[in-house]
């Protein structure tokens, strides 16, 4: 009959535990597991006391409870150490613990008048929970034969607490992703997205403080981005130096059970920075907590991403529309104006920079300066006088060198295919994206079109400039209202004093027998159209132009401040040292005219350019620069008005010679001109020919029997040396000698 009651009870039990567990793995929340388990075996078991003892951490606590548990309500959280390792092992009856003094959780159930109890332990093969403590305050009689069941069922519990455990988890998930559906756009500025999500990080797992680091290519470190949820105790940046282990920096980088949580945000396979939780308020953190993390940390890294590549291409339209504005703005200063300077405000305005406009001499024409100073704006200038034209080959744009404190990049300016300018700003190379590049492009063609622009109305000029010098330089003026009329469109007084001058550009290459002619004349011209530019820009007072093949310069007189010969020398050095820069073979002669007075006085000072040009050509051996007023005979010959007279004197003395020259390919002129600047001294005249004496003597005797009389009578040198300054005068050559 025992026996039967017995095995009654054992089915009761088994039923009732099958039952239980059978509707506990139905609860969403762990809460509602454990307190279903609660509730019935207290109504089952008809006991007086029944516990749920969780661990948290190293410590246990008494969780939920039901029936006269006095002491449990304030009782502090309990060590596991301190408790009976038997107690979490299996089941435990009072019977097996007799004798424990040292147990805080029975001494616990003893000072609630406990005296028969029985516990089981709430675990399966990967979690511990706690355990289950159910007490009488009557003595009842425990079945060992049910140990196995309540074993089994604390295993059963276990599972459920972890379904449940993970469905509220996904619960949480699902509310979480619910809130940040409501409560994010891509329009929402990045602050108060980091503000939300710590926000959420920290409430999430009850943190003290929670904040975003966001990586930082630049200087390869983690920097706090503002602002943080709580207080939280981590620095403002994290230097990675040359190890590149987030856990060295984050120690709990992706473990919980300490203090503090931290979780990476990866996009791409690549850290972009971490959401950082520190200081739970009860306990530490916990996988729930990493979950959380993990989370919100895989929306963030994605959505980061997303709101970047938004904000990137609305800044992108941003800018464009910006760039328009400003083109637009830059277009109507070139419709505005002929000069640089409103383009080149607008620019500053545009970049927030320094910037300088070079012309393609590297002189500035133009600037804007708003963080450098006249020192630093004189030393970009040298330096860029220096290293651009090196450089400017290479294509591109380049940092210029050598400059303290600031950093100057210069792109050059090219119209047609040709370098018209540079375009300097005052920019780190680092700066220097794809819309300041874009920006630049914009900027350097709008500068293009204005270069495009001047030249346009500096070649009308030209041209009219041209037409005005054929009306001025004439023998006889035609319309002198017309001329005066000109000289007011180029804002050029004509009745001040003024010096002509003739420029003669001489090649070597056509003094060679197989000389190309019009590439000649092609490399004079491009170089005449540089140093045109050249003369403008050096001084806009000076007028020039071109009638044939001469190039004139027109000069107010009070430019030479009573110092002509320094003034002309410095400008005959200034063209050469232009020449050489163009990098062209070429030599520049100045045949330098007399002050005009009048109208009329202009043909006749520039005759005397031209003659004063022709005799250096001809006769002043290493000499580049003459004034005619300083020529002596020359200006009495000058005034010969007879030139037929002038061609048959020439003929008479020096014509044979000059055929001879002609058909030889000898320049026996040249050695009789040395000849009598020496005063027939033949050995004087053979070293500045650079010949033997001996053959000196034969070219003498042949030019004696070429000319019929000899060269030792005084008259016939005199008559000799007449008709060579004759020749040089009027520019008589060998072709003129042989139409006689």
């Amino acid at each position: 009959m025992e026996v039967s009651k017995r095995q009654k009870l054992m089915k009761k039990i088994e039923s009732h535990l099958r039952t239980t567990a059978r509707k506990l793995v139905k609860f969403d929340t762990e809460g509602e597991a454990l307190q279903y388990l609660v509730n019935s075996f207290r109504a089952e078991l008809e006991c007086d006391l029944i516990a749920i003892v969780l661990k948290e951490g190293n410590d246990v606590v008494p969780t939920l409870y039901q029936g006269d548990f006095l002491y449990g309500t304030t009782y502090p959280p309990i060590e596991i150490a301190s408790c009976s390792p038997r107690l979490f092992e299996g089941s435990v009856t009072f019977q097996e613990m007799e004798g424990n003094d040292t147990c805080p959780l029975i001494d616990l159930l003893r000072r609630n008048d406990i005296t028969t109890w029985f516990s089981v332990p709430i675990k399966d093969e990967e979690s511990e929970y706690g355990i289950c403590m159910i007490g009488f305050q009557r003595h009842v009689s425990l079945l060992a034969e049910a140990k196995q069941l309540f074993d089994d069922f604390g295993e059963d519990v276990a599972l459920a607490i972890t379904v449940a455990k993970k469905k509220e988890i996904q619960r949480r998930k699902m509310v979480g992703v619910e809130w940040i559906a409501q409560h994010f756009s891509l329009d929402m500025p990045i602050e108060q997205f980091v503000e939300k999500i710590v926000e959420r990080a920290g409430k999430g797992t009850n943190a003290a403080g929670a904040c975003m680091y966001l990586y930082r290519e630049e200087d390869n470190s983690f920097v706090f981005h503002p602002p943080s949820y709580g207080r939280v105790n981590s620095p403002n940046q994290i230097m990675m130096k040359n190890n590149y282990r987030v856990s060295d920096y984050f120690p709990f980088l992706e473990k919980p059970g300490g203090d503090q949580l931290t979780v990476p945000l990866v996009v791409n396979f690549k850290t972009i920075g971490v959401l950082h939780v520190e200081r739970k308020n009860e306990g530490r953190f916990t996988k729930e907590d990493l979950e959380i993390l993990d989370m919100l940390a895989n929306y963030v890294a994605v959505m980061l991403e997303n709101v970047r590549l938004y904000q990137q291409e609305r800044d992108h339209t941003h800018r464009l529309r910006f760039l328009l504005q400003y083109q637009q703005t830059l277009m109507k200063e070139t419709i505005r104006n002929e000069d640089f300077h409103g383009i080149i405000k607008t620019l500053s305005k545009m970049f927030a920079k320094d910037v300088i406009l070079f012309d393609r001499f590297m002189r500035p024409i133009a600037y804007e300066l708003r963080r450098l100073n006249e020192q630093q704006f004189r030393e970009i200038a040298k330096q860029a006088s220096r290293q651009v034209p090196r450089q400017s080959s290479m294509g591109g744009y380049f940092q210029l060198d050598c400059l303290l404190d600031v950093s100057v990049v210069v792109w050059p300016i090219n119209s047609g295919g040709d370098v018209v300018g540079y375009l300097a700003i005052e920019a780190y190379p680092q700066e220097i994206d794809e819309f300041f590049c874009l920006s630049v492009e914009l900027a350097l063609n709008i500068f293009s079109i204005q270069f495009i622009k001047q030249k346009l109305v500096f070649d009308t000029k030209e041209q009219l400039k041209d037409s005005f010098l054929h009306k001025l330089l004439t023998a006889e003026i035609q319309d002198e209202e017309s001329i005066i009329q000109y000289a007011n469109v180029f804002q050029w007084n004509i009745f001040d004093e003024h010096r002509i001058v003739v420029l003669h550009l001489q090649f070597p290459a056509l003094e060679q027998e197989h000389a190309d002619l019009l590439k000649l004349n092609v490399e004079r011209s491009a170089l005449w159209d540089q140093l045109k530019v050249r003369i403008a820009i050096e001084d806009p007072a000076v007028l020039y132009g071109a009638i044939e093949d001469k190039y004139i310069l027109i000069v107010p007189a009070s430019k030479e401040k009573k110092q002509p010969a320094k003034y002309w020398n410095e400008w005959h050095q200034r063209i050469n040292g232009w020449i050489e820069a163009e990098g062209v073979s070429c030599r520049a002669f100045f045949g330098i005219g007399g002050i005009t007075k009048s109208i009329s006085d202009y043909y006749f000072c520039y005759q005397q350019a031209v003659q004063a040009l022709q005799v250096i050509v001809h006769d002043f051996q290493g000499t580049s620069l003459a004034f005619f007023d300083e020529l002596g005979a020359y200006t009495v010959l000058h005034h010969l008005k007879e030139i037929s007279a002038a061609k048959l004197f020439v003929e008479k003395y020096l014509g044979p010679v000059i055929r001879y020259s002609s058909e030889r390919h000898v320049d026996l002129l040249q050695t009789i001109r040395v000849f009598l600047h020496c005063n027939g001294n033949l050995t004087e005249a053979a070293e500045k020919l650079y010949i033997h004496r001996s053959t000196l003597q034969y070219r003498m005797e042949k030019i004696e029997e070429m000319l019929g009389f000899s060269l030792n009578e005084s008259e016939q040198r005199f008559n000799l040396m007449m008709a060579l300054k004759l020749y040089d005068l009027y520019g008589l050559d060998s072709a003129k000698m042989m139409k006689r």
